[in-house]
């Protein structure tokens, strides 16, 4: 029995400290660059993993580049290299391509005798690999599974999801995609695209000019060049051809500096060489064609483009993460999940059509887009790989036919990652960042105090921000966007705060989304803190299900929000829904916006605390129970506090105060006639009685029964600020 026993634990050590062999095998420079993060990921873990590599496809074609240097550039051992490519370009050469690889492949998987094979996409080569490997009985995970994106791709693509073992995929869309075609859940992980880590990581490049003037000239500008890359569609070569010989006459029209990369090897291929040496591209001064790009420099390319056009998966997938505009030409790419910086021409019939949209898109930025990932899959890739058994049985089990729910975790620690928002509220005193979850429920806050000019602003906005995001994975938090709440007048279309409140300095005509996009990689929504907090009532507050409500801000000033129709009103020039500046009388106090008698000169905590300081210079102040103030330490709650304790002149002001806001609300029934009316800030509990009186008073009579509550939302900025980026990512179709 001690034999036994000894025998047992040995062999529960040997499983312990047991390697996972990875084999990964890449086909191209286009699955290179997805499959590499996830390579040196491995190569980073040598205690856990041993990696094999194995080449073949159009890596080892001299017309193609070569691409293999590359791999070895990165200093990975590649240990097989098999020659897989029947020459042709036509469809019987893809055949027979893929048979040699069947025939080639069984020696080298014996060989090397994987644990995993790790294969990535939708090509031939792909569809060869995951088949040798399933008949081999070798576990296959497979990347980016559960995509659609039109033509024969696609068929491999889920040819391949079916042979695999475990998937990695990119967008909670291809999860469901995967789960519906009854893949096992907890074999699947919502990991983002690896290219992205690299991507997101590596954009930020000082020397980035001195790639683009290599690749295109010393003449060329940032932004002022198009990089092209245009694929065969193997299931309509014919209409591919034409479609790509449009283009070309489109840019030679254009007249701009444009890269364009060679088509890959699919059938095809070779006669888009012949047309492009037809129109005589690689002679033209404006042109320059080449066969291959290093990933990093291709990334400082996109990024920096005025637009990049063609068919290529990197412009509805990578390029978004910078927001350069795409000008995505046909059907190769139907069904992928884009972002708004992609323009479809899928009927590219005339050379004019794409003309007019590259006239339409180059040189335009858009917010940056994270629909295909956020620069951590390959930790979550890792962590996935971590936690294969070898010992469960390789049989391939399939769910009929249940979803997965949104609140079954697809993580490996079966730990939702939440879905949350960064919400940024710009006050006049503090800079205030959350990371806020779907529910409504702040996970965590930064605060600091908001500084006085307008670069140590921006400065801080993007520190505090960032470390928000770092925080955000460890929190398991995933970030779909920011949201900005700040005071004043705002653009939210474009991002921008028109005139900011004297409180706030240095703050107008400010574009605050585009410095954040550009840091973060992530949309970013801005609106004024009243609308925001109309926002928050509506998704998580009194508003919740209401049709039509006003939020009214009462706090160092005053503002709020107009919610008609279940949509904010913003007005023609953004300044609707300025409720602080409602007049309530001809010859009342001066108001900071410069007139006299609006709600805010009589309401506002700092027309409050003036009044404070009023009464307390004329010893009117002070009542029994209250301590000795000092000048300097005078505020609104003071007042409230007297007014309490009896004493009649803050009674006064206080009903003055009540009366003057209850007038302007009662012309707020009047001309929008809400079904509610909410009260949010510091002081609105002490308003509601007495406007639910002046309503009650002075309203007609179809309006006295709008009840007035008090916001129970205790960040109503923050939550505005982060309901726009919930509620925008979330429904939005793409």
């Amino acid at each position: 029995m001690q034999r036994t026993r000894e025998k047992t634990d040995k062999m529960e050590e040997s499983k312990a400290t047991r390697k996972l062999r990875v084999c990964v095998a890449t086909c191209n420079r286009a699955d290179y660059s997805k499959l590499a993060p996830i390579m040196f990921g491995i190569k980073a873990n040598p205690d856990e993993f041993e990696l094999e590599v194995v080449v073949l496809g159009s890596h080892l074609i001299d017309d193609y580049g070569n691409t293999f240097r590359m791999i070895e550039q990165d200093d990975f051992d590649i240990g097989s290299k098999l020659h897989t490519i029947v020459r042709g370009e036509d469809e019987a050469a893809m055949v027979e391509s893929v048979g040699l690889a069947l025939v080639k492949l069984p020696d080298v998987l014996h060989r090397l005798r994987p644990d995993v094979l790790v294969v990535h996409g939708d090509r031939f080569d792909a569809l060869a690999l995951a088949t040798a490997a399933a008949l081999m009985n070798i576990r296959i995970l497979h990347l980016e599974g559960g995509e659609v994106s039109g033509t024969i791709d696609d068929s491999i693509r889920h040819a391949i999801s079916k042979l695999a073992h475990y998937h990695a995929c990119c967008t909670r869309t291809a999860e469901q995609h995967l789960i519906a075609m009854c893949e096992d859940h907890t074999r699947i992980l919502l990991a983002g695209c690896p290219s992205y880590d690299k991507l997101l990581a590596a954009h930020h490049r000082d020397d980035y000019m001195d790639i683009i003037r290599n690749w295109l000239g010393d003449n060329v500008k940032e932004h002022d060049y198009i990089v092209a890359l245009q694929h065969p569609v193997t299931t309509d070569i014919k209409n591919s051809i034409k479609i790509y010989e449009l283009m070309l006459d489109a840019l030679i029209s254009f007249n701009k500096k444009t890269l364009v990369l060679f088509p890959n090897i699919d059938a095809g291929s070779k006669e888009m060489v012949r047309v492009m040496r037809k129109k005589g591209v690689e002679q033209h001064p404006n042109f320059r064609a080449v066969k291959h790009v290093p990933f990093e420099q291709f990334i400082q390319l996109v990024c920096h483009a005025g637009a990049m056009i063609g068919n290529s998966s990197c412009g509805v997938r990578e390029a978004g993460a910078f927001g350069t505009p795409v000008i995505n030409l046909g059907s190769r790419q139907t069904g992928r999940e884009t972002g708004e910086n992609v323009l479809h021409v899928r009927d590219a019939d005339t050379q004019n059509k794409i003309y007019h949209a590259l006239e339409l898109q180059f040189g335009k930025r858009y917010p940056c887009s994270k629909i295909y990932g956020d620069g951590n899959a390959v930790p979550r890739i890792m962590k996935f790989l971590q936690t294969i058994d070898l010992d469960e049985p390789l049989q391939k089990t399939f769910c009929f036919p249940p979803v997965k729910e949104w609140d079954i975790s697809q993580d490996i620690d079966h730990i939702l990652e939440t879905q949350s928002a960064l919400a940024v509220d710009l006050g006049g005193t503090n800079l205030r960042v959350a990371i806020v979850s779907m529910r409504g429920k702040i996970v965590k806050k930064y605060t600091q105090a908001n500084p006085k000019t307008y670069e140590a602003r921006i400065e801080l906005i993007l520190k505090m921000c960032a470390e928000a995001v770092f925080d955000a994975v460890h929190l398991n938090c995933r970030i779909l966007g920011v949201g900005v709440s700040t005071g004043g007048r705002v653009n939210p279309q474009e991002g921008v705060i028109l005139h900011s409140t004297k409180l706030i300095q240095e703050w107008s005509s400010i574009d605050i989304r585009t410095p954040i996009s550009d840091a973060l990689h992530l949309p970013v929504w801005v609106d004024n803190d009243g609308n925001c907090a109309a926002l928050a009532e509506k998704k998580f507050g009194h508003g919740k299900g209401v049709e039509n409500f006003v939020t009214i801000i009462t706090g160092t000033g005053i503002g709020g929000g107009i919610i008609q129709h279940n949509e904010l009103i913003h007005g023609s020039t953004f300044c609707a829904a300025e409720l602080g500046h409602i007049m309530v009388s001809l010859d009342g106090p001066e108001c900071m916006c410069g007139s006299h008698g609006c709600i805010e000169a009589y309401a506002s905590g700092m027309a409050l605390q003036k009044e404070a300081k009023r009464l307390h210079d004329e010893e009117l102040l002070e009542v029994e129970g209250m301590v000795d103030l000092k000048a300097e330490s005078v505020s609104a709650i003071h007042l409230i506090n007297a007014a309490r304790l009896g004493n009649r002149k803050a009674e006064a002001v206080l009903r003055t105060a009540g009366m003057a806001l209850g007038v302007g609300i009662v012309n707020i029934l009047h001309m929008v006639n809400p079904s509610l009316v909410i009260l949010s800030g510091v002081l609105a509990a002490h308003y509601q009685a007495p406007v639910q009186q002046v309503i009650g008073q002075r309203a007609l009579t179809s309006a006295q029964h709008i009840q007035v509550l008090t916001s129970d939302l205790e960040e109503p900025a923050l939550l505005g600020a982060a309901s726009m980026v919930l509620d925008y990512t979330t429904r939005r179709i793409y």
